[in-house]
This record gives structure tokens, sequence and C-alpha cells, in this order.
């Protein structure tokens, strides 16, 4: 008995700290579940896709052509950082604009935003059930 007992105990302490973020993982799914994107957003989804994966492409481009600016360290070094570089602007690409399907259209307008790629304007265009569900990813993720 005081073996179990210990054994529970020594748990006690992550149950206050976990319940709060299964709360919110819970509530998330939930909400993102239920939600299936409406016709007006998908359209525009597909629309501001290309312009936010072009506003991608310069700005790696510009990094690229920064990167490769010096060669003081020498080709070699130049060459690793540059690979490092599109290694990860590699795995940020494909977060953001792999796959594009409804049912995963506000996780990638979610990582689209938190890359900056698109303007406030562009994402008030969204309706505001949109708006909403990419705010509780993102705000999941800060969390």
């Amino acid at each position: 008995m005081q073996r179990e007992a210990a054994k529970r105990g020594s748990h006690r302490w992550l149950v206050p700290h976990a319940a709060p973020l299964m709360l919110c993982v819970m509530r998330f799914v939930v909400f993102i579940m239920a939600r299936e994107i409406k016709e007006s957003d998908w359209k525009l989804f597909r629309r501001l896709h290309g312009i936010a994966l072009d506003r991608f492409c310069q700005r790696v481009i510009k990094e690229v052509a920064s990167t490769t600016s010096s060669y003081a360290d020498g080709y070699h070094e130049c060459y690793l950082k540059l690979f490092a570089l599109m290694g990860s602007r590699d795995r940020e690409m494909a977060s953001a604009f792999n796959d594009p399907r409804r049912s995963n259209a506000f996780i990638l307008l979610a990582n689209i935003k938190e890359l900056g790629l698109l303007t406030e304007e562009e994402l008030m265009q969204f309706s505001p059930e949109a708006r909403d569900a990419i705010e509780v990813i993102v705000s999941i993720r800060r969390a």
C-alpha cells in the first residue's frame, strides 16, 4: 500500500503542470476538427498561397546572396553556411507550403503567418472563423 501511495505521490506534481496544456490541446483539436474551411476562404487561401510562396522564395534568394557574398572564411565555409541555410529554409518551406488541402489549410495558414509572409490586409480578407482558427493554432504554439 505504501509503495502504491508513494508511486502516486511521486507523479502528483505532473498533473497541475500538464492539465492546462492538455486542456489547450483538447480545445485545439475540437476547434479545428469541428471546422471545415469555407469555400470563399479556400479560394482565397489558394490565391494567397502562391503569393506567399513567391515572397518566401524571394526572401531565401536574398539570404543566399547575402550568405555567399563573402568568401573571407574560404569557399568551403561559405558552402557549409549555404548548405545549412538551405536545409533550414527547405524545412520552413515544407511546413508552410507542402500538400495544400482543405483539411490542413488552417495549419498551413498559421505557418505562413508565423513566417510573416502575408500582410495584415491579406489576412483580414479571411472570414472571422478562419482568422480565429489561425489564431488558436498560433496561440497554442506560443503557450
